[in-house]
């Protein structure tokens, strides 16, 4: 009913639908997928194509847990038609965009890193992130990790949005603060562009290999505008200013995110023999540590690393309950 892949089904098989209701798929034997499994009852004496549908939901214990809507998509554009207009392959590196499907259920497999698989760029999953971009890229990231995924939206499609989100400029910041502090950097792969911090607001011993996020925010950043136009010389000055960036304004909620973030990172830079560069992830991996198998702990046997980054992923989840109803209101998501 919403996949592209079964556009062609949908054009040829019109019956009319005339009710549905949706359970669980693993209350199925032998399926462990958490996806909606639909029951249909289409009257086929009536030809009509297929746009949208209010369906019945019943959990586990097939208990009615409420109605959700489900879209054809057969008049929309994916998101991926909306990023393609901020790819900017000429641009200096500063990550990479890991990206792949434009559902749900693909979430999983986007995200920002600053290394990559052979198969990733044998596939071309991926676009790069520059100092023209990093603000679309990481609006792209935070819509597709914002709503926690369930069985229920697992098919969901996210869409090309309204231009409502071009003058949020709360919501950009908002999305590049969430973004900042849920990423797959690793430092020692590659250069670690994102550092949410100055050395003196951390205390660091060193100096940071890379200051660009820092710069970004305080607008020291200057985004290279072409002008292609035939009026140069009459538009030099506001070409000039349009293409320096401002500093940045974040909202209580971001300035919550980047607070607990701090604490997080001094803390980090009080101990010995530290990567001073150190990404959010590997933090992580330095108080949390590996098991036998070589993947890293779930938990912390340092008390204050656990009591730190538990609250920045509370004020991340505050962030974040902030920032979903924009994604439906930009139409990102359909409700």
């Amino acid at each position: 009913m919403q996949s592209s892949n079964f556009k062609d089904f949908r054009q040829n098989f019109r019956a009319k639908l005339e009710k549905i209701f949706l359970t669980p798929a693993d209350t199925f034997d032998n399926v462990t997928g958490k996806f909606p499994i639909g029951f249909f009852i289409y009257d086929t004496a009536k030809k009509e194509d297929f746009d949208k549908i209010s369906a019945d939901v019943f959990n586990a214990k097939a208990e009615f847990i409420g109605t959700k809507n489900i879209y054809s998509y057969k008049n929309d554009r994916y998101i991926i038609e909306w990023l393609r207009n901020y790819y900017d392959k000429k641009g200096e590196r500063i990550a990479y965009l890991r990206m792949i499907g434009t559902d749900m259920q693909n979430n999983r497999g986007v995200f920002i890193t600053n290394v990559l698989t052979e198969n990733d760029f044998k596939k071309k999953l991926f676009t790069i992130i520059t100092k023209k971009n990093i603000i679309e890229m990481c609006i792209y990231n935070t819509v597709r990790h914002t709503i926690q995924e369930t069985w229920l939206n697992d098919r969901d499609q996210f869409l090309y949005p309204n231009d409502g989100w071009k003058t949020d400029t709360e919501f950009q910041s908002d999305c590049l603060t969430f973004t900042i502090f849920s990423n797959n950097i690793q430092s020692n792969l590659d250069t670690n562009h994102l550092i949410p911090f100055t050395e003196s607001e951390v205390n660091a011993k060193e100096k940071f290999e890379s200051n660009f996020l820092t710069d970004f925010i305080k607008g020291k950043i200057k985004s290279e505008k072409q002008d292609d136009g035939l009026f140069n010389q009459e538009n030099k000055a506001k070409l000039a200013s349009y293409s320096t960036n401002q500093a940045l304004q974040f909202s209580e909620e971001a300035t919550d995110v980047f607070d607990a973030g701090r604490e997080l990172w001094r803390y980090y830079h009080s101990q010995k023999d530290i990567n001073v560069n150190a990404s959010l992830y590997d933090i992580r991996e330095y108080f949390q540590g590996r098991n036998d198998k070589g993947r890293m702990n779930s938990k912390s046997t340092d008390e204050t690393y656990t009591e730190l980054i538990g609250n920045l992923r509370q004020k991340l989840n505050v962030l974040a309950q902030k920032i979903t109803p924009k994604i439906y209101e930009y139409e990102f998501l359909k409700q």
